[in-house]
């Protein structure tokens, strides 16, 4: 095969040995790589029902098609297991040095087994595996580890995946980190913690052979030089982090969790003055000539010389949401998170669930007792020093931290059942994720694609915010539209997830950002990587299976159509301000919006999916499982 070894690498943690695992041809056209293959063998090689702690839920990677070879973004590999957040399918991305590497290796894909009794970290040199003592590297951070590593074994081209402190500790939204970049989420980091795993190390020294080379990289030309025009500007000058006035220019910035969608200080916290006060350079990930990431410093006051990259996504949940105007306390709220191994986005709103539930009176400064403060302290919204020391606790299961390292859901459910109050509804979850950067009673289709999302509420694995920001559609009214909007962006996301490839790409293909542009230049970068001879309809087959597969994990891990809801704040409070003041999605439009849904995948009305339609995709194994 081009473009492919044939082979996954299976990792037994329990009993210290690997093995190899040979797929056919037909097996790849049908998974590609990235979420997609992830998910896949997670299917294969869980045991259904199992704990996600549990030693039968397996880590699975799965590389991308594209990684090390030209094709610009094509440097990501697909990572997956049961989230312990969500009892659900937890899949990630992340782009990195780590798939071109484990590409070179001649893997595919990696399914990691069962735990181990000692601190590990696994080292992967080309076909062989070593299983080294990690105990040196126990309460480092991510960055500190993987450099930790690279010094052990001598070598500056070894990648590696790791936890931090989080992780260890086994918060529920511990991240996996290689690079500096996140395969974050769904709580990968404290699936590893459980394991014992400190981290994937991996060397490779092999070529990576393609079907037809100068076809490839005429096309990859063609596409960088795209990426380099304006299509990128945005991502490239000022980062996600741009999204920030947009957003709150419409009312959609989430502030104070969630309790508005205007913030008065946006200005503050903006893209724009963060690259004018703390930007230090701008980076890209591996194959990527965009660099959308704005590394960015505190220069001044307590917080000096903290610095990491900043996005938009991490940004609103650690400045608006937690009604915080220093900039400066943002990015050091982002760098625990980044270097102790946490979701930025979960422990914010995390931060922000305490703050509102302290202002409330739920919870009092009895419960923020700590070493700096024996008395404890008050956490309230835009303080942003009480809040690092509130990130600190989290990432080291101090006091408080303990209760929020358990993500909103969790946190509200215990604190309701032991004091009897209602913390519940502005506890901001839907399935125990935290949702995304975006005011969803103002963006009906987003608040559709939310609610039913396979990981829970995600901007990244679905792109229904997009016909409601466009103007494609009223965003604050619901129509007989929403359903196949909802399918249709959901799939179209999870075809770049699958290959994968970074969307803020999609422009570079023929200036717009849709199917018909982008499809026929997909089908040749696959065809000129592998020999294959796959077309526009095969690409759409692409997100639809990706997105079966990871529904069909959830329905064969006890999934039900209640499931799929939004949090009570935004189906029962009217935001009071800005041009999304009023308006909420109810439950009535929601079942409706629902029932749209499931009648454009193809699926019954409880959300079940037929058998026959399964058949039809490849996956008559499937069928027999979970078809109705």
């Amino acid at each position: 095969m081009f473009g492919y070894s044939g082979k996954i690498l299976h990792i037994d943690l329990s009993e210290k040995k690997s093995w190899v695992e040979e797929k056919s041809e037909d097996w790849y056209k049908m998974w590609i790589g990235g979420v997609s293959m992830a998910t896949r063998l997670c299917w294969e090689n869980i045991t259904p029902g199992c704990d996600a702690y549990s030693p039968d839920n397996p880590i699975c990677f799965a590389n991308g098609i594209f990684a090390g070879t030209p094709v610009p973004v094509g440097g990501k590999y697909g990572l997956a297991s049961k989230s312990p957040m969500t009892g659900f399918i937890g899949d990630s991305l992340s782009g990195s040095w780590l798939s071109i590497a484990l590409k070179r290796a001649s893997w595919d894909g990696m399914v990691i087994h069962g735990a181990s009794d000692k601190w590990v970290y696994i080292f992967v040199d080309d076909d062989r595996v070593e299983f080294r003592d990690a105990s040196k590297f126990l309460g480092l951070g991510t960055f500190a580890t993987e450099e930790g590593i690279r010094d052990e074994l001598a070598d500056d081209q070894v990648r590696s995946a790791t936890i931090g402190p989080a992780g260890e500790n086994m918060v529920i939204y511990a991240n996996v980190t290689n690079d500096g970049r996140q395969a974050g989420r769904t709580g990968h980091g404290s699936v590893w913690g459980s394991k014992k795993l400190k981290a994937v190390s991996v060397r490779g020294t092999q070529g990576i052979k393609v079907a037809d080379p100068e076809t490839l990289n005429r096309l990859s030309f063609d596409i960088t030089k795209a990426a380099q025009g304006p299509h990128t500007s945005k991502y490239r000058i000022l980062g996600t982090s741009t999204n920030v006035l947009n957003m709150n220019k419409l009312g959609l910035l989430p502030t104070r969790n969630y309790q508005e969608g205007v913030f008065e200080d946006a200005e503050k916290v903006s893209g724009e003055y963060l690259h004018e006060h703390n930007r230090v350079k701008t980076i890209a990930c591996a194959q990527c000539p965009i660099a959308c990431e704005q590394m960015s410093m505190v220069k001044t006051g307590p917080w000096a010389g903290a610095m990491t990259g900043i996005e938009y996504e991490c940004l609103f949940a650690n400045s608006s949401n937690l009604g915080v105007s220093d900039i400066n306390a943002a990015i050091k709220l982002i760098e625990i998170a980044d270097h102790g191994g946490m979701d930025a986005m979960s422990m914010g709103i995390s931060i922000s669930w305490a703050m509102e539930s302290f202002e409330k009176g739920v919870l009092t400064k009895e419960d923020f007792k700590c070493e700096q403060y024996p008395d404890g302290f008050e956490l309230t919204f835009g303080d942003g020093e009480a809040a690092v020391i509130t990130a600190e606790m989290i990432r080291d299961q101090i006091g408080i931290g303990k209760l929020l390292s358990q993500g909103t859901k969790r946190a509200s459910e215990q604190i309701d059942k032991e004091r009897g109050t209602e913390s519940y509804k502005w506890a901001m979850h839907s399935k125990g994720l935290e949702p995304a950067g975006y005011e969803a009673r103002g963006l009906k289709t987003f608040s559709l694609g939310s609610a039913v999302g396979t990981r829970g509420p995600c901007h990244n694995r679905t792109a229904a915010y997009d016909p409601d920001i466009t103007g494609q559609v009223d965003r604050f009214s619901v129509d007989d539209t929403r359903g196949k909007l909802a399918r249709e962006t959901e799939e179209y996301a999870a075809v770049y997830d699958t290959l994968p490839l970074c969307k803020f790409i999609r422009r570079c293909f023929t200036g717009k950002a849709d199917r018909a542009g982008a499809w026929p230049m997909i089908a040749d970068l696959i065809n000129a990587t592998t020999g294959w001879d796959f077309e526009y309809d095969d690409i759409d087959l692409i997100g639809e299976r990706a997105h079966t597969i990871k529904k069909a994990f959830n329905i064969r891990e006890g999934w039900k159509r209640t499931d799929d809801t939004l949090p009570y704040r935004w189906m029962n409070e009217p935001m009071t301000k800005g041009p999304s003041a009023g308006h909420f999605t109810s439950d009535e439009e929601l079942e409706y919006m629902k029932d749209l849904y499931y009648k454009a995948k193809g699926w019954d009305n409880d959300g079940m999916i037929p058998k026959k339609k399964l058949t039809a995709l490849g996956m008559p194994d499937v069928a027999e499982q979970i078809g109705v």
